[in-house]
Parts: C-alpha cells; structure tokens; sequence
C-alpha cells in the first residue's frame, strides 16, 4: 500500500474511532442545521476537536512531504463526507508555513467544487486560507481572490469571498469602507440566496466592531433596500437603541 493511501486508511479508522453515537434526532438536527445542497452527503457529528486530532495525529505519524500533504488534501475533499473534507483542511494547515501565492487557486480548484455545507466553507476560510492572505505580505493577493471568487458562478465561492474579507478585517481589526461597502453592493445581487444574504450580515457586523458608527450610518441610510436578514446580522453587536432604529423599515 503507497503512503498515500496508508494515511488515508489511518485517517478513516481514526474518524470512525471518535465518531459519536447519535440519535436519530440527533441526526435530523444536524442535517437540518448543516443542509447539505446534495443529497448523498454524509455526516458523522464528530466535534472539531476530534477531527483536529485526527489530523494531527496522522501528520506526527507520517510526517509526509508538502507535495504529498496535497495529495491527501485533493483525496480527502472529493469525498461526500463532511469530516472527511474537515481533516483535509486541518491536515493542510500544519504545512502553513510552506504556503505560497498558489495556495488560494489549489483550493479554489481542489476543494470548493466539492463544499457542499457553510460549516465546510466558512472554516476552511476562517482556520486556513483566511490567515494566510490576511498577511500584510498578500495585501494584492487577497483582493485578487476575493474579487475573483466573488465574480463565480458557485455559491460557496461567493460566500467563500465574504468570509475571507471578513476574516482579514477581524485579522487587522481595521477594513477600508470604500472596498468593503463595494463588495456588499455588489453582492446585494446575490442576495436573494440565503447564504448570501448571511454571508453580508456576518460581513457588516464584523465590521461594525471596529468602526461602529461608520456601519451604522450604512446600514440606516440603505436600510429600505436591504433585507431583514441582513439587517438583523449586521446590527447584532450594536448599542440597542442603534439597532432599533435601524430594523424599523
């Protein structure tokens, strides 16, 4: 057996160790709440936790290449199962430090085309990807990638491209207003996909943390245009007589 397929069969049988014991509630809740957009997917209800020690125990015990460490990336995220593209991710990140300007188009071609849950897309955008073009180092680079996945036909690679700004704002804790209420307009276009719409809430009230009175006078002065969904996320960390005025439509 080649290593490649020896760590994924070591990765498989430590999943299926920390893999709970759920109920058949239990498991209508967790498909109810993740909503895959395919109906053969998987979900096993592993904690994060796990899955990072999963991770992290068949790195330590192979120790493979960068090169090899893709590989197993790419085998990984095809499968239907949500804790299967989990540690992919996780297992990638521990090579972090060998990351280059390509990482943002592996993932874009290597993972995305087979997210099918916000609970995939989100974290490998927050815990992976994110912090490496949030380095001051990959300023252009970030605005390259997000534009661009922006601009795609895939929903998650539009989601995908909020939640990178969003987490190189929470990064900088700082944002440029100009780019950022350009995004949000432009994916206002989208919006009507509840993910989205969610996705631009996140948006603002990340931002709304920073500069508060800059996404408050926003969110008034275009609060007959946006919908309540993103309304009622982007207020959510404002003073309450702020977010009053602004949900009165």
């Amino acid at each position: 057996m080649s290593e490649l397929n020896q760590v994924i069969s070591d990765i498989k049988l430590l999943i299926e160790k920390y893999k709970p014991n759920l109920s058949k509630d239990q498991k209508i809740r967790m498909y109810k709440i993740l909503n895959p957009d395919v109906d053969d997917y998987i979900i096993l209800g592993l904690k994060i936790a796990d899955l990072e020690k999963v991770a992290k125990e068949a790195q330590r015990k192979y120790n493979p290449s960068f090169k090899s460490a893709m590989q197993i990336f790419k085998t990984l995220a095809k499968f239907p199962v949500e804790e299967y593209k989990f540690v992919a991710f996780f297992f990638l990140d521990r090579y972090k430090n060998q990351f280059t300007i390509d990482i943002p188009q592996f993932f874009k071609s290597e993972y995305f085309p087979y997210c099918h849950t916000w609970s995939t897309c989100d974290s490998c955008c927050i815990r992976v990807l994110g912090p490496f073009i949030a380095k001051r180092a990959n300023e252009d680079l970030a605005i390259q990638t997000i534009d661009d996945w922006s601009q795609n036909e895939s929903l998650w690679l539009k989601r995908a491209s909020l939640v990178l700004l969003l987490k190189i704002v929470m990064v900088h804790k700082d944002f440029n207003e100009n780019y950022v209420f350009k995004k949000v307009e432009y994916m206002l276009y989208f919006s009507k996909e509840n993910y989205i719409a969610k996705g631009i809430g996140w948006l603002l009230k990340t931002c709304s943390k920073y500069k508060p009175d800059i996404i408050t006078e926003y969110l008034l002065t275009n609060r007959k245009r946006l919908s309540r969904l993103i309304l009622r996320y982007a207020s959510e960390k404002l003073p309450q007589d702020k977010r009053q005025l602004i949900m009165e439509k």
